[in-house]
């Protein structure tokens, strides 16, 4: 008995339908992701180091905005111990600003990790 061919139907079981749905999720998946990209220019991540005497606050494309320095931690005979606090501070700032893309792509894609989107 030969298989009838449903209308609207394509080759090889691929229903018209499915892929106009997917073409669809996938469109708005970019336009997710274009908004997405843009409103993280706005957003911003804050981190300390040092028991809050090194602040950094950074937007979400780890762009740093701002550095603020207790200047109780200022000892001129130690520069070591205020750059590695700062180092730690814009590292952790990062840390969080990718954190928060991750979790914010994830809410797009539903959790794939879809490699170079961002």
């Amino acid at each position: 008995m030969a298989k009838r061919k449903m209308p609207g139907s394509m080759p090889g079981g691929m229903g018209g339908g499915n892929m106009n749905n997917m073409m669809k999720q996938v469109q708005k998946m970019q336009q997710d992701m274009e908004k997405l990209q843009s409103e993280l220019e706005e957003r911003e991540v804050e981190a300390t180091a040092g028991g809050g005497a090194v602040k950094v606050v950074a937007t979400g494309k780890k762009t740093v905005l701002s550095i603020k320095i207790d200047p109780e931690v200022i000892d001129e005979d130690d520069i070591e111990m205020l750059e590695d606090l700062i180092i730690a501070a814009v590292n952790e700032a990062i840390t969080k600003a990718e954190d928060m893309v991750n979790t914010e792509m994830g809410k797009i894609t539903g959790g794939m990790n879809i490699p170079g989107l961002m």
